[in-house]
């Protein structure tokens, strides 16, 4: 849902979108099927990654302060502490990443009229280092892109929001941000970012369209 604040109260100058569970697929879809195919708990993973989730294994890979083979090991260890088992090569092997393009499409006409900026949490795995020419032509509609794992710091870490502004030259007020994740966008609409919840593209662009009033599809 739109923050709080009516959209006609502010001027927007920049656009800011989350990659996976905004313009990608969203990661979750991985989990369950991980934990479908393994036997695991439905929500497993995802809790295992909310427990202490600003310094869990998947927080530090984020921030790339482990690389991927120490990532694995030490969230198997977590994992078994959980009463669980999760491989992470063969959880980040499921990850499919498929755009959405009628998201690919509102970022396009949002670049025309507005900055841009892409803000992610992701990781220096082996299969996320490779972009395909698909993915590299959706980045370079993007103004600014903030990757935690070039940068040191993820959401919802309220350093993260505010470098993606200063880069575009706009202070938080100024700023629509789209997240799939209620726990990224408290901090954003603390800093007085307009937020909208991704639930589904259809509902997110609407609410969109309201505050950029633009057509977006």
């Amino acid at each position: 849902m739109i923050a709080p604040e009516a959209p006609g109260s502010r001027r927007i100058e920049a656009v800011l979108f989350d990659l996976g569970g905004v313009i990608a697929d969203s990661p979750f879809d991985a989990f369950e099927r991980y934990e479908q195919q393994h036997g695991l708990p439905a929500g497993f993973i995802r809790t295992l990654n909310a427990t202490n989730n600003l310094d869990n294994a998947w927080a530090r890979l984020e921030r790339n302060e482990l690389d991927f083979d120490a990532f694995c090991d030490a969230y198997a260890s977590e994992a078994r502490a959980a009463s669980g088992h999760v491989d992470g090569r063969a959880l980040f092997a499921m990850f499919s990443g498929e755009l959405r393009s009628e998201m690919v499409e509102a970022v396009r006409r949002c670049a025309r009229h507005f900055r841009t900026g892409l803000l992610t949490n992701n990781f220096l795995s082996p299969m996320a280092r490779s972009r395909d020419s698909v993915l590299g032509e959706v980045l370079a509609l993007f103004d600014v892109v903030v990757e935690s794992s070039v940068v040191g710091v993820r959401k919802p870490d309220e350093r993260f929001y505010l470098m993606a502004c200063d880069a575009l030259g706009v202070t938080p007020h100024q700023a629509v941000f789209l997240d799939d994740l209620g726990v990224n966008l408290k901090p954003a609409r603390a800093l007085g970012m307009v937020t909208i919840k991704v639930t589904d593209s259809a509902t997110a662009l609407a609410e969109l369209e309201e505050v950029v009033g633009i057509p977006l599809r």
